[in-house]
């Protein structure tokens, strides 16, 4: 079944997307809108209109902090040199960082699909550079042997909390940071085959 989503694009493609979101609680939003024209932007008292063609790369992240693990992200390059970013969270409070995944989702979508329809050769890819994702694989692999050597003292020297506590802190650790590394692997991807692992699940509502 077509989402909300495609069904708005099917029966009109001009109809205008909208997507917002607050960097933090100073400042106003920053706001995102898929015309006609093109991709069109507001950021800080500063505007302007990327036509699709002028698009010249889209990269996808995951981007998780300690106040939201699920938050992701996408960089724009203008092929004259501007760049905006988009995140699929925005500031409430002070202590609140709100997901807006689906939101996010359809506009991302929505702009690979508009991009494509206008004949773009953009550089669409995923994930960290390959350069940081080489360090952070070596960082990794330093850290597990670390953790592999304490965890055998430990157990040499029958210091069962210790153990204990080393396998929680690895459970913990290859979680989170195992997950972050995993799904940010560096990748290159089409309009039509968008990366999942870097975007937000779709609503289930949505899909019905």
């Amino acid at each position: 079944m077509p989402t909300r989503l495609q069904q708005r694009s099917e029966a009109g493609e001009g109809a205008a997307v909208r997507y917002a979101y607050k960097a933090s609680l100073v400042g106003s939003a920053h706001q995102f809108e898929l015309t006609e024209d093109g991709l069109a932007w507001r950021i800080a008292g500063r505007s302007g209109v990327w036509d699709y063609n002028d698009i010249s790369a889209v990269k996808l992240s995951y981007r998780p902090v300690s106040m939201q693990q699920q938050r992701f992200r996408a960089d724009i390059d203008n092929a004259k040199g501007g760049r905006i970013a988009i995140l699929s969270t925005t500031w409430q409070t002070a202590t609140l960082v709100a997901p807006q995944g689906h939101l996010y989702r359809d506009f991302i979508i929505e702009l690979h699909r508009r991009m494509q329809a206008a004949g773009s050769t953009a550089r669409l890819s995923g994930g960290l550079g390959p350069k940081t994702y080489i360090a952070a694989l070596a960082v990794l692999a330093w850290l597990a042997v670390a953790m592999v050597g304490l965890l055998v003292m430990a157990l040499m020297t029958s210091n069962w909390t210790g153990a204990l506590f080393l396998l929680g802190f690895a459970a913990l650790f290859s979680w989170q940071v195992g997950g972050f590394v995993s799904r940010n692997r560096p990748r290159r991807y089409s309009f039509d085959q968008l990366p999942e692992t870097l975007l937000p699940k779709p609503d289930r509502n949505q899909a019905q």
